[in-house]
């Protein structure tokens, strides 16, 4: 029996515990991030807006009661099916945005950094989210079409984002795809409750910033949580052999502790983040119903000793 028909019926996404957002926004640890549910390239409505709408609904039956999303996703869709999908909003239901960047015919994704185009993404995620007020917005920093590089000072967006913090039309701020410096420099600026940098089991460049958060009470959520690009291999059906033998060490090794477990190396390297770091919040995203129910119950699998060093040795501290 599988993780998730075990917990079937049952709320998973409680059971890897909550984290208070600034110390009032209770979120638990196992969210879930609508990048996925706009058509192919994040562009455009979905095949079926139906099964799109449900499975908002259902992550929030199994207990997630923190969504990832932004108005440029789609764009404007991801947060027109949320809208469809849970508004009017229960009282606990903590909705995270970005802004950063914008999309263009031809499905790109350059930055929008500039004051103006700060603003008017505020006000189009309220819109599309038919909120009064923001939760939490992160300031996305691209580097595309006029962005900012690693090196650059973000006080000119983000200083944005305070004055919008301070008017009322946002709650909470972050930062996403930033370096340490960025981050100290935002937190000079104005509280800063959450970072979404690029963090999984097999790429772990972000590691300074996953403990200066956990140090500060600062929310740390990995995008590109699952490592996709290493755990995408499947199994050699045509041999005896469980752990396929054709692939990196690395998805060798996740898949083997899978096996252990009965559980998916997606699971597993969920789970291993969950036990990481206690201020490590997930979003994983989903359009499959299956894939959500697999994802949402790896907040239960528990990874023993033996698992986490072995899942701990795949990263030897370069920028893989």
């Amino acid at each position: 029996m599988s993780i998730s028909e075990a917990n079937a019926g049952t709320e998973p996404a409680a059971a890897a515990g909550e984290f208070a957002l600034a110390g009032e926004l209770a979120i638990r640890r196992m969210g879930f991030g609508a990048m996925q549910l706009p058509g192919p390239g994040v562009w455009g409505p979905p095949k079926d807006r139906a099964r799109a709408v449900a499975v908002i609904r259902r992550a929030v039956e199994l207990g997630v009661n923190h969504i990832d999303t932004s108005d440029y996703y789609g764009p404007y869709v991801a947060n027109e099916l949320i809208r469809e999908a849970l508004h009017p909003y229960d009282d606990d239901l903590v909705i995270v945005t970005k802004v950063g960047a914008f999309r263009t015919p031809d499905k790109a994704w350059p930055s929008a950094l500039k004051p103006e185009q700060l603003r008017r993404a505020v006000y189009d995620n309220l819109r599309g989210l038919g909120r009064d007020q923001l939760d939490v917005v992160n300031l996305r920093i691209v580097e595309e079409a006029g962005g900012l590089s690693p090196e650059d000072s973000i006080a000119e967006p983000f200083g944005v984002l305070a004055e919008l913090r301070e008017q009322g039309l946002i709650r909470h701020l972050g930062v996403s795809n930033v370096t340490a410096r960025q981050l100290a420099e935002a937190r000079e600026i104005a509280p800063v409750v959450s970072v979404q940098n690029e963090y999984n089991v097999v790429r772990r460049l972000h590691e300074d910033i996953v403990r200066t958060c956990a140090e500060a009470g600062i929310a740390f959520m990995p995008f590109f949580p699952l490592g996709t690009f290493t755990l995408q291999h499947k199994k050699d059906t045509t041999t005896d052999t469980k752990v396929p033998q054709h692939v990196p060490l690395d998805a060798q090794v996740i898949h083997a502790v899978a096996e252990r477990l009965e559980a998916t190396p997606y699971q597993v390297a969920l789970a291993w983040l969950l036990q990481h770091s206690p201020n490590i919040c997930c979003i994983p995203g989903t359009s499959s119903p299956d894939h959500l129910e697999e994802n949402i119950a790896a907040a239960e699998l528990r990874l023993s000793e033996t698992d986490v060093k072995e899942l701990d040795a795949l990263y030897g501290g370069e920028n893989r």
